[in-house]
This record gives C-alpha cells, structure tokens and sequence, in this order.
C-alpha cells in the first residue's frame, strides 16, 4: 500500500526580530510529522528555540509534551519529528539576543 503523504509550506522567507508563532496547519489524516527550519540568515548574537505546538481546533495550544525545543544557533537546516498529536500543529518561536534578526523557511512534512 502506498503511503499519502504531503509537504507544506508554512513560512517562506520570512524575517523576524521578535518571538512569534507559525500559521497553524490542520494535520488530523496523518500518522507523523515533521518541521523542518532551514535558517537562511542569523544576526549575530542571535539565537532561537522553536517548540511544537498541538491542538484540538487551532484556537487554543499547547506545547507537544514529552519532545524538547530545538535550538538554533547557526545557518543550516534543523528538523524535529513528532508522533501521537492533536489535529493541529504549530511551532512556537523564541528569539534570544540583542536586536535578534532571524530569516527563515519552515515546511511541515506530513505522512499517513
């Protein structure tokens, strides 16, 4: 059997100099995930965790229990994988620094 899978972009080139959250994506069909955050550009001094968040209606979130932040610290591609989660996704953003400046693109790879 062929397994249904899809890729969504959900930021594309997209800059930032404070905390923020990512467009939540309904993903209730699949069985896995994974956010992929390529860091195209990275102040210096700059640095950043993201955390998956999960929900049941896209309203109200809560952070994935049991998966650690991701840290970011350099130019490259970071990924984190998640099982047994709501019917939404998200990930929560958090820039550390003085005057922070991140540009980034995120995906979230989904597999049935």
């Amino acid at each position: 059997m062929l397994r249904r899978s899809h890729t969504a972009t959900i930021e594309q080139n997209e800059s930032y100099t404070e905390n923020f959250d990512t467009e939540p994506y309904e993903c209730g069909w699949a069985s896995e995930a994974t956010w992929f955050v390529r860091v195209i550009n990275l102040a210096e001094g700059t640095s950043m965790k993201f955390i998956p968040q999960i929900s049941p209606d896209g309203l109200f979130w809560c952070d994935k229990e049991g998966t650690e932040p991701v840290h970011i610290s350099e130019e490259t591609l970071y990924a984190c994988e998640l099982n047994n989660f709501g019917s939404w996704l998200r990930l929560r953003c958090v820039l550390d620094g003085n005057n922070p400046r991140i540009k980034l693109m995120v995906h979230l790879a989904l597999k049935e």
